[in-house]
Parts: structure tokens; sequence; C-alpha cells
């Protein structure tokens, strides 16, 4: 039914908000995408780093070891998404973005993990959060018997500057980010959909405007690297995209760019472009706008075979059957 759906989602939003007065879920398991001798030569150190303030409340920096926080809903619909909060790739934001999104799919049966990549911000190379993101969607692949999840039902979810870092693992799933290392790495890295919601897309003018694009400026050739629809094909997956006109950090152009690409490049495509709402919604505050994009996003996922039945489907049948800095 609809109030069950409805209540799912303001538990989701009260947690997010800091309102409830249950400590927020943890993780069911953490998984570590390198081995330490991998990362011997870390530019930070020591505990990681999560703001209390404004726009940082709840955005974790000085990443140094990067990892998969799984979330694992009680009866999994065989579906899986990698969560990615943005920041600008100098921070990331969880607490208020990638967590919620993540408690969000695990109450609809979805498996979701939360990513923490190495962030360019605290001294890292431009390529580590691309060689983090390829090496989680292929771990999650890896690990998919255990998780009860499908190896060809496993999504992503980006925002802003996450939402880059999505979009390049879905558009250059093949090229080497790093030398393999192991079985899992002989694992596709392309995801099967993609949401990217308020997204840093481009690196090129007039796009070049946002933190991500000077943060990944550090390597030479960035602007075409990791300018998303540079690299756009028809082997790209289907991809759902939200923004708001009024975003103050990343342009609406930046969307319409995307959208624009994939159609031509005959992409099965989705834009829902909302008035007003700013920039770093998360999952929407409650009565906002751009707090539909959630629904509209499962609906889109389900018409592609993803996500599975809503919790209401699943209810009306017989038991048998959520600033960023861009």
């Amino acid at each position: 039914m609809k109030i069950r759906w409805i209540a799912i989602m303001l538990a989701t939003w009260l947690a997010m908000a800091g309102l409830a007065k249950a400590q927020a879920p943890s993780p069911d398991m953490t998984l570590d995408l390198w081995p330490a001798t991998r990362l011997a030569d870390a530019p930070v150190s020591g505990p990681e780093r999560v703001g209390k303030d404004g726009s940082a409340r709840g955005a974790v920096t000085h990443v140094s070891q990067p990892r998969l926080e799984i979330y694992k809903p009680a009866h999994p619909n065989g579906s899986a998404v990698l969560v990615i909060g943005g920041g600008g790739y100098f921070r990331i934001q969880i607490g208020g973005a990638a967590k919620p999104i993540a408690q969000w799919l695990q109450a609809t049966g979805t498996t979701a993990a939360v990513l923490y990549y190495r962030l360019p911000g605290d001294g890292w190379k431009p390529e580590a959060p691309f060689q983090d993101g390829q090496r989680a969607m292929r771990l999650l692949r890896a690990h998919a018997a255990e998780l009860g999840v499908d190896p060809k039902r496993i999504g992503v979810i980006g925002l802003s500057a996450g939402a880059n870092l999505a979009g390049i693992v879905a558009t250059r799933p093949d090229f080497a980010f790093y030398a393999p290392l192991d079985e899992a790495d002989a694992l596709p890295a392309r995801p099967d959909f993609v949401g990217m919601i308020y997204p840093v897309v481009s690196l090129r003018p007039p796009l070049n405007t946002t933190r991500s694009a000077r943060e990944l400026s550090k390597q030479p050739d960035a602007a075409e690297a990791y300018s998303v629809e540079a690299h756009v094909d028809a082997k790209t997956p289907p991809t759902f995209l939200a923004q708001a006109v009024d975003d103050p950090i990343v342009s609406v152009g930046h969307s319409l760019l995307m959208f624009s690409t994939l159609r031509k490049a005959g992409v099965p495509a989705e834009i829902h472009v909302f008035e007003k709402g700013g920039h770093s919604w998360g999952l929407g505050a409650p009565g906002s706008t751009v707090s539909a994009w959630p629904r509209l996003f499962a609906a889109w996922a389900r018409s592609h075979g993803y996500l599975g039945a809503t919790p209401e489907d699943t209810a009306s049948k017989p038991a048998a059957a959520d600033a960023n800095g861009g």
C-alpha cells in the first residue's frame, strides 16, 4: 500500500535529518577494496574525519582505506546498487546522502553498498577514485552469491561528483585504471543501470566551473579522461538523471548535455528537471519537489527489470508470489 511506502521514506528521512532517537543502522558487512600493500604510499593516514557543521556535516575526508559498507535487506530482491556520494572530490557526503539512500534501498529489498573512495583533495592522484569505482563494481559481482544478488542486476547511483565517478565507471568499464590483482578483476566493471543525481558530467568548457573539475585537473588530460559525455556509446547502460534548474553549484546544463548525448547514442535514458531544489538534496526534504526522485528512480529501474516490486506491490500479492561542492 502507498501508506507503507510513505512510512519507509519518512523513516529514512528522519534518520538522515538526525531526528530519529535511535542511532542509524550500521552496515551489515564491510569490504576493503585493496590489500594494505596496495596503499603503502598513501598521502593520508590515521582516522577519517567527519564534518560536524554546515554543508560539511556528515561528510567524510581523509580516506586512507577505501571500502564498501554493505546494507543487506531482510528479503533481497536480487538487485544491488553501489551508492557514491558527492563532495567535489575533496570530501564525500556520507551521512547526509549516501547512507540514507543506501538505507532506503535496503528497505525496498535492494542490497546497497556505500563507497568510501580516495579523494584527490586529500592528495591522492586523480585516477584513484576511478580505480576505486571499478574495483567496487567487480567486488560486488565477486560477492554476488554471498549477498543474494544477481551479478547482472547491479547498478550505481552517484550524486554530484559521485555521479561523475559513476558515469566514468559506466562509460569506461574496459579501460584499465589499475593492474589486475585477483580473480575479481576478471569480472565486468560496467554497471547494469545508472542513476546520476545533480551530476557533474563534463570537465570541459563552459561547464568546467565545478570543484570536481579543479581537483581532477591535476591530471593534464583530465578534461577528456573524466568528462562523461566524451565516452558515451551504444553500450552505455540505461541512465536516469535528476537535477534542479536552480542548482547553484552544478549547472543543470550537465544533466541536459548528458541526456542529449545518451539519446544520440541510442541509450535508454530518463531525465527529471525540477524547478527548484538547489544542490545536495540526498533523498530530498519531505514535501519538497525533489523528494520525488527516489520513487521516480525506482519506477524507472523496475521498468528495466531491476529493483523488484515496490513494497505496496509486494503487500498486495500472495506470499508466494537519497553542499557537495560539485
